[in-house]
């Protein structure tokens, strides 16, 4: 285990636009606002999701649809660089008119219907994606400044 010490940046609120793709708004807003590393929170209601699993024996991400009115129950992750450009990493969980819950990795495709997001920014790490051999999924790479071993 590793880790890095961050210090608290800014603190960002506002709005998803309506009918907007919600993973791209998110990426092309951090894009705007220069952040490298952040903690991200997003709450609303969507018209339409793509979320996916990730299949750990086949190694690949599976998609699912939805095609209806959803409620953005909870909407957690972080954000970090992967190619030297913001990368936003969330899982998402919606809940239908009968309160059933869906959930898993968000996707493009995702539209906004109202959404409100608070994107805690994280100075001082720059945490960087990279292919991890073990998972084949793009996780956090440890450089060789990063301190600490537990």
């Amino acid at each position: 285990m590793w880790y890095q010490k961050g210090e608290k940046g800014r603190t960002l609120i506002g709005r998803v636009p309506f009918k907007r793709d919600l993973l791209e708004s998110v990426q092309e807003f951090a894009a705007k606002q220069k952040i490298k590393c952040a903690r991200v929170e997003i709450i609303g209601a969507v018209e339409k999701a793509v979320i996916s699993y990730y299949n750990q024996d086949k190694r690949v991400y599976e998609d699912r649809e939805f095609n209806e009115h959803l409620e953005i129950v909870s909407c957690l992750g972080n954000l970090s660089l992967r190619d030297s450009k913001p990368a936003v990493h969330l899982h998402i969980t919606l809940g239908d008119s009968e309160g059933q819950l869906k959930g898993g990795h968000l996707q493009k495709g995702t539209i906004v219907f109202a959404g409100e997001f608070v994107i805690e920014e994280i100075l001082g790490p720059e945490l960087h994606r990279g292919h991890d051999p073990d998972t084949d999924l793009p996780l956090w790479q440890k450089n060789k400044s990063t301190p600490g071993r537990l």
